[in-house]
């Protein structure tokens, strides 16, 4: 039986890291992205310790080339490419969440638009042909609820904004293809590297919020249960909730909740229109 191949950039932590632990545990040959080489075998360690295969690929989204190369590495060992997750951001966590006017913060925090924005056009670039010929694959790219409402200043929302946009426009590309693509909007995660910090030390009314906080994991059992979904393609080009589909698909998070939605607090996805 041919094994499910899934690509997650920006796996060395956060969500990333916890999706390819969740996509390993679906039995996925999952290759790892991420600038940090001790970091990302040890992700890829977790995955193949869940059940996978993982495979770690040092990689700077930023470096075109580099993105071309795993690629062509994945289309000459695996000769397939089931699902991408795009996921790798410059997220520059204690500036991002610093109060205060953009022109005030660190002119870095721009860097959302190349890593997080850019980067995931140029990964969908190369995995196209690659996806096309696969067929019945998916692009996941990681949004937020911050394209919808104000979250941490203009160049996180531009990010993500930018992100639900380039995925409507890139499924009127792939009409015609049996390539489907999404933005997906997990809530609030509690990260491994969140999990070290007591609860005590979380601001209220953030530290009241926590026992809501999704894991990491749960993203990938979500997406996983999407590349599987009969009726994919309908909702290609779309910005969907990982709790809505959660319920949808009756998937629950690793430590047995249900986790909510947070439209109603931060509003939902935009509504695109094609023509004028």
């Amino acid at each position: 039986m041919t094994k499910t191949v899934a690509l997650v950039t920006g796996a060395s932590k956060g969500v990333g890291r916890g999706t390819a632990r969740a996509l390993g545990s679906k039995g996925m040959t999952v290759y790892l992205t991420a600038r940090s080489e001790e970091a990302l075998n040890a992700a890829a360690a977790e995955v193949d310790a869940a059940g996978g295969t993982g495979i770690a690929i040092v990689c700077d989204h930023r470096d075109d080339a580099q993105v071309k190369a795993v690629f062509e590495r994945i289309e000459r060992e695996q000769g397939r490419l089931d699902l991408l997750v795009n996921n790798a951001a410059a997220v520059y966590g204690q500036e991002l969440a610093t109060p205060g006017a953009f022109w005030d913060k660190d002119l870095k925090l721009a860097d959302m638009l190349v890593v997080g924005l850019r980067s995931d056009y140029v990964a969908a670039y190369f995995a196209a042909p690659l996806m096309i010929r696969t067929g019945a694959s998916l692009i996941a790219n990681i949004s937020f609820y911050g394209a919808s409402s104000y979250f941490c200043g203009p160049a996180y929302g531009a990010a993500k904004a930018g992100t639900d946009k380039m995925v409507h426009d890139m499924a009127i590309d792939f009409a015609e293809t049996d390539v489907s693509i999404v933005s997906y909007w997990p809530g609030y995660v509690r990260t491994d590297e969140s999990k070290m910090i007591p609860d005590e030390y979380f601001p209220e009314p953030l530290r009241a919020m926590l026992p809501e906080f999704e894991t990491p994991e749960f993203t990938g059992l979500v997406i996983a249960g999407l590349l599987a979904d009969a009726e994919l393609k309908a909702l290609s080009g779309k910005a969907l909730i990982g709790a809505d589909l959660g319920r949808k698909y009756g998937i629950k998070d690793i430590d047995g909740k249900q986790p909510r939605s947070w439209a109603a607090a931060m509003g939902a996805p935009l509504t695109f229109f094609v023509g004028g």
